[in-house]
């Protein structure tokens, strides 16, 4: 057994929280308490929070390090996301750190996506520090938290030694930690001190060669490819030659140009990658997640990271329609399929096939969620193209389908009980477990297919009112459940190119919903509503008033229209059918049917009807 050393000098930490329960803001406090910038210097809020989706939805998404120095001793802190569909994320983050931080809100306790990634934290034996957070909310109740943190432990098979973890209380917006509700905290050096007093430093062998496992990739326009990682074993020099493991056991020789450390939100140079460390390196072009660099003399692979496999795909392809090009820039499907590419070297979830059809690729991810962020951000940098309804991923075993399942959680106000469950049992959810404390809300857990999701959310809220709140978590796969309608309403299909008008959509406005304004372009094929009833109709929203010289007194009154919700992305993931697309520029989100010739659609219907007679 190689006796093993921990290098005191470091500590690797992971923060784990629940979207909006303060995990970044806790991050700035502790940069700006460490010394980190000047006094009287001008700093951002939620420096983490690197990304503009992530700035604007108030989450994070992709997993980023920084590093502060605390009584000499350097905290690396590794942002985790807290979505259960950045779980590919969540692993690589946590392949890099020795100890966790679980951030719970004082108020709203342990949610589903917190127990996604302390699941992860506990399975990896770090040591966890249980920080209750926001305990100046007005609906605060930290002693009832506390206790369900202890049962979330328990219920995740927690050993003696994890259930005895420390504890502090917290005002992050305020940088205040303390370690008893009465005590009034000043300041974060409670918690800096107790993740250097409880979280042991890395541990590495003193006899084995330098190991280095590649956790995240980045570029630079001056040093090509990153690799980002945790040195396991031994230490490295600048332009020492080493190779690289790959995925396939071939090494590849590579000469380290510069290496880097975390210093705060950014990079500084280092002579020398040290034992526990997380660094920087360049000088290696094919690298991919999951690698080790090592020593020539004695290359010996580290475990490869592993991920959930992915449950939901999507064809993305480029964009056909009439107003293909008008509004993006990078519109060629061999520009996408560079892009996605790129995604699968710096995202371990994400998983790229060739489709049968030409110009088109299947993109396969852990959710929904996470595929439209990477549409959303594919879009924000000029590209233009078409895709597909989110489906589930079905297995085959023993001659019987499988499906994935989630575990639903719901917390909504008694009076909208009823018509969740009827919505919920109709898509094949099982209920497993109802918590009513008496005080008008109640709390429900439910098994689900995967696919029963999609198109719901949108839906809860409106039967909700906007008051509640849906998580799910992954649960596995199982038997399939079998068919539900997964949408009541029809489209409505414009017949011609054009302009939309106001005197035509007042007058369709009885059909239904409409997406368009006057004025927005639009083609044949094109969706312009969602119909009452359950079948699709051609429309004409460009039509206009007949123009004659006769004229009646109240006649020509301005007409007044219903405002038209704007078309996000994830609405329109949730509307389309199979025989529908998303059109995605930089500018529009637009809803078409694959077949865009009214006569072709209608031929086709046609003879289906035929076929079933």
């Amino acid at each position: 057994m190689t006796q093993l050393t921990s290098n005191e000098k470091i500590r690797n930490i992971a923060i784990i929280a629940h979207v909006d329960h303060g995990k970044t803001t806790l991050v700035d406090g502790m940069f700006k308490q460490s010394g980190l910038f000047r006094e009287g210097q001008e700093v951002d809020d939620r420096l983490m929070d690197s990304m503009d989706l992530e700035r604007e939805r108030g989450i994070t998404i992709a997993a980023k390090n920084c590093a502060v120095d605390w009584k000499g001793v350097k905290i690396n802190i590794i942002d985790t996301p807290g979505h259960a569909d950045f779980g590919g994320e969540v692993e690589r983050s946590l392949s890099m750190a020795d100890g966790a931080i679980l951030l719970v809100d004082a108020s709203e306790g342990p949610l589903p996506q917190t127990r996604f990634v302390l699941k992860k934290a506990l399975e990896a034996g770090l040591k966890i520090i249980v920080v209750v957070n926001k305990i100046d909310r007005s609906d605060a109740r930290p002693d009832e938290v506390l206790d369900e943190v202890y049962d979330l432990f328990i219920d995740l098979d927690a050993t003696e030694e994890q259930l005895e973890f420390p504890l502090l209380y917290a005002i992050g917006r305020d940088g205040i930690a303390q370690e008893t509700l009465e005590e009034k905290g000043e300041n974060l050096h409670p918690l800096m001190d107790m993740v250097i007093d409880q979280v042991p430093g890395p541990a590495y062998s003193e006899t084995e060669p330098f190991q280095m496992l590649v956790s995240d990739l980045g570029y630079s326009d001056y040093l090509g490819r990153l690799a980002i990682g945790k040195v396991i074993h031994g230490s490295a020099k600048q332009n020492e030659p080493l190779v690289c493991i790959n995925d396939k056991g071939e090494n590849v020789p590579l000469r380290l140009t510069k290496i880097q450390s975390y210093d705060g939100p950014s990079f500084c140079e280092t002579d020398i990658a040290n034992p526990g460390d997380i660094v920087v390196v360049s000088g290696i072009e094919e690298v991919t997640i999951g690698d080790t660099i090592c020593t020539k003399e004695a290359p010996k692979a580290l475990p490869r990271i592993t991920v959930d496999e992915p449950t939901v795909s999507m064809r993305f392809s480029i964009n056909t329609s009439p107003m293909a090009g008008l509004e993006g820039k990078l519109v060629q499907s061999s520009k996408i399929r560079e892009r996605l590419n790129k995604e699968t070297l710096l995202n371990v979830a994400v998983k790229i096939e060739e489709s049968a059809e030409r110009d088109s690729f299947i993109v396969k991810g852990r959710g929904e969620f996470q595929l439209a962020i990477l549409i959303e951000t594919m879009r924000r940098e000029g590209f233009e193209l078409s895709v597909g309804r989110p489906e589930v991923i079905f297995k085959k075993e023993n001659g019987k389908t499988l499906e994935p399942l989630e575990q639903i959680f719901i917390d909504c106000e008694e009076t909208f009980l009823g018509v969740v469950t009827e919505k919920l049992s109709s898509r094949k959810a099982k209920m497993t477990n109802l918590v009513n404390n008496g005080k008008g809300r109640v709390r429900m857990e439910f098994s689900a297919p995967s696919r029963s999701l999609i198109g719901y959310r949108d839906e809860f809220l409106t039967d909700t009112k906007g008051t509640g709140i849906m998580n799910s978590l992954f649960a596995g796969y199982g038997e399939y459940r079998g068919d539900f309608p997964s949408r009541y309403t029809g489209s409505l299909v414009a017949d011609r190119a054009g302009k939309a008008v106001a005197y035509a959509i007042f007058n369709l406005e009885p059909r239904g919903e409409l997406f368009v304004k006057p004025g927005d372009p639009i083609y044949e094929g094109m969706i312009v509503g969602e119909h009452n009833r359950d079948n699709d109709i051609n429309i004409n929203p460009s039509k206009e008033k007949k123009l004659s010289n006769m004229r009646a007194s109240g006649k020509d009154e301005a007409v007044i229209l219903t405002p038209t919700r704007p078309m996000t992305l994830e609405r329109a993931m949730h509307f389309i059918r199979d025989d529908e697309l998303i059109e995605v520029t930089p500018e529009s989100i637009r809803l078409r049917k694959i077949e865009l010739s009214c006569t072709k659609r209608h031929m086709a219907r046609g003879k289906q009807l035929k076929g079933k007679k």
